[in-house]
């Protein structure tokens, strides 16, 4: 949770939500609703904020509460906010075959091996950055449980569907962890 651009001229706002921020990742902070009012909760929540800092406890954010304020804040956010997806841009018609290397084939490769870890018939291929024959013959197995075509090679709506089947088992994976 960003401070969006319509808070720009609303520094209450701006506060109120960075304290949110700071309080879902140290839950020694209250938990503050930006509504733009300075009122009892801002200051309680700026009160622990400031003890919790060791900055003079007066429930008013003067320059050094809102410059420490903006300095948790920052890493708060990366720790609390969603991971950053990785955007793979193939251009129309792009297609990766066996002989092919480059970073994404490490991605492929990640996916597959994940992959085959919930499906036997998914053969675990090495991971090395090289679209070579077990890459190639894993991918076409996925291809073929998945409904797809088992070209064995690597085009955008294969991808769409490694990705989405990726993500299922990566959450399963670390749902069963939990259990």
């Amino acid at each position: 949770m960003r401070p969006n651009e319509s808070f720009v001229e609303q520094p209450i706002r701006s506060l109120q939500t960075m304290l949110r921020v700071i309080a879902e990742d140290d839950n020694r902070l209250p938990t503050l609703v930006p509504d733009g009012i300075y009122g009892p909760s801002t200051m309680r929540s700026v009160s622990t904020f400031q003890r919790l800092y060791d900055l003079p406890v007066t429930g008013v954010t003067d320059q050094s509460t809102w410059d420490k304020i903006v300095a948790v804040y920052e890493p708060a956010l990366i720790r609390v906010d969603k991971a950053e997806p990785i955007e793979i841009i193939l251009e129309p018609g792009q297609v990766f075959r066996i002989g092919d290397s480059n970073a994404y084939i490490y991605l492929l490769q990640s996916i597959l091996i994940q992959l085959s870890n919930d499906n036997p018939t998914i053969i675990r291929p090495e991971h090395n950055g090289v679209f070579d024959d077990p890459t190639s013959e894993a991918l076409a197995a996925f291809q073929f449980l998945a409904g797809l075509p088992a070209t064995g090679e690597l085009d955008k709506v294969t991808w769409k569907y490694l990705v989405k089947h990726f993500t299922l088992s990566a959450n399963r994976q670390t749902a069963c962890r939990n259990c």
